[in-house]
């Protein structure tokens, strides 16, 4: 027997023993076996429930590395194909539409499209809506396709219309409510031009003369009551072959005075000299030009 052998022995003999000793389970059993089991069992359906909402969730929306649906990811921005439906407001800098179709903004009521500075104030509105076009801003323009010329312009002082003819096409024409000040009106071609004032004076100014001109036809001015020839500083000057007063009542001139009760009535002549002026004379008078026309009418 060796040493090592011994030692172990007497060791050995030396420890109490322990009779009927008790033994203590480990792990898991019973109703909270079950119960893990369960959540287990659960869990594991879950996943695959997620799994399968996703695989179904990216094949109908067409997902794909570029994109969702219709909306793609690209370089210059983001690119949408088709008819997009926004429930929220969208923030963007620039929409373009594709080079071979237009650009189309479709809403059930108005569309209205605003435009604020940093602080969020509004400084620019247009809202299309089923009835009317509005805007509000502090200038409005419409320039050409090009952009170098202004069409039309309004702000809070004037309007501004920059075409190279304005052309109103309405049966009644034009209607202004106040002055208007223009350095030319004319007519189309083959086409009359009238200035009318139905129920109140019609008045054309000018600081240094007011030219109506006719080359091709008749110039009329009616009137109701009284027309006017005015020259303040200068002179009203005829120029015409034939100068013709039509409608005026003519009289006969006596040299016998008439009855006492019949008021005797003056006859005056209308006198032209050659170089033009006119004046009155009485009827049967020596006339003070020579080659004179005359014309009769009532004082």
């Amino acid at each position: 027997m060796t040493r090592e052998q011994y030692i172990l022995a007497t060791q050995q003999n030396s420890l109490p023993r322990i009779e009927n000793p008790q033994l203590y389970p480990v792990g898991i059993y019973g109703w909270r076996k079950r119960c893990l089991y369960f959540f287990v069992l659960l869990l594991l359906v879950t996943m695959i429930v997620n799994l399968a909402m996703t695989i179904w969730i990216l094949k109908v929306m067409n997902f794909t590395v570029d994109g969702m649906g219709n909306l793609r990811v690209t370089k210059k921005g983001i690119r949408l194909e088709g008819i997009s439906e926004f429930l929220l407001p969208l923030y963007v800098k620039e929409i373009h539409s594709r080079k071979d179709s237009p650009l189309v903004l479709q809403s059930d009521r108005n569309v209205t499209v605003n435009a604020r500075n940093h602080m969020g104030q509004l400084t620019g509105q247009l809202t299309v809506g089923a009835e009317a076009v509005e805007a509000q801003c502090k200038r409005f323009e419409v320039r050409t396709s090009e952009g170098e010329k202004v069409l039309f312009s309004a702000d809070e002082d004037e309007i501004i219309i920059g075409a190279d003819r304005l052309k109103v096409t309405g049966t009644e024409g034009a209607v202004f409510g106040h002055s208007v000040e223009t350095p030319h009106i004319r007519a189309e071609p083959s086409q009359d031009l009238k200035l009318e004032s139905p129920t109140r004076s019609l008045i054309m100014e000018a600081p240094k003369g007011v030219q109506v001109s006719a080359a091709a036809g008749d110039l009329k001015a009616t009137c109701r009551k009284e027309l006017h020839l005015q020259s303040t500083e200068g002179e009203i000057f005829l120029n015409a072959d034939i100068i013709r007063l039509g409608n005026l009542p003519m009289g006969s001139f006596s040299s016998s005075p008439s009855s006492s009760s019949t008021p005797r009535q003056t006859i005056y002549e209308l006198c032209v000299c050659p170089s033009g002026k006119l004046y009155l004379s009485p009827a049967g008078a020596g006339s003070t030009c020579q080659s004179t026309s005359s014309i009769c009418l009532w004082s």
